[in-house]
């Protein structure tokens, strides 16, 4: 389940997320070790003043827990070169959420957000995070190098959604 991530989900926010194994494979911007405060820093000076103008975040729940965040699934329009990132506390890992989320945010940005084409990225080796994009129609277009908060990690995965594709992917059509 998808709701707007709000201020009252930092507590669950910093549990789940202030976790190497699910910093790890995120880019080197984002810092680590993680500092106390840093959760709330991100979201109160760069989500919520931009939040619904160029940049979108859910909290993503478990429905039988939906005052708990245990991940998150933000969206924006720059590309850098990625429009999208996310991720999933490690107790919930390999159940579908994030597949099951990032289909939702696709579904939005193309046709409530009028994006043209999606921009994707990974660290190279990150299999599950991989293969939410496969599970979802994007195609891998580049290969190239990168840093990420893991420093044995030195290339990442480009991969482009675009909305034609999209469209073909929810009609269960093959390219």
């Amino acid at each position: 389940m998808l709701q707007g991530v709000t201020a009252a989900d930092i507590p669950a926010y910093e549990r789940y997320f202030i976790d190497y194994a699910v910093i790890r494979n995120l880019s080197a911007v984002v810092p680590w070790p993680y500092p106390p405060d840093g959760v709330s820093q991100f979201l109160t000076s760069t989500v919520f003043p931009r939040q619904g103008i160029d940049r979108w975040m859910w909290g993503i729940f478990e429905r039988n827990t939906p005052h708990e965040l245990i991940g998150a699934i933000d969206l924006w329009r720059e590309e850098r070169p990625e429009q999208r990132g996310f991720w999933l506390g490690r107790p919930f890992w390999g159940r579908g959420y994030m597949t099951e989320a990032a289909t939702a945010i696709n579904e939005y940005a193309f046709t409530s957000l009028g994006f043209e084409r999606l921009i994707f990225a990974n660290a190279r080796g990150n299999a599950r995070s991989r293969r939410v994009k496969e599970k979802t129609g994007a195609r891998l277009i580049q290969v190239c190098a990168a840093q990420f908060v893991d420093p044995a990690l030195t290339e990442q995965e480009l991969w482009e959604l675009t909305r034609e594709a999209w469209e073909r992917w929810r009609n269960g059509e093959q390219e």
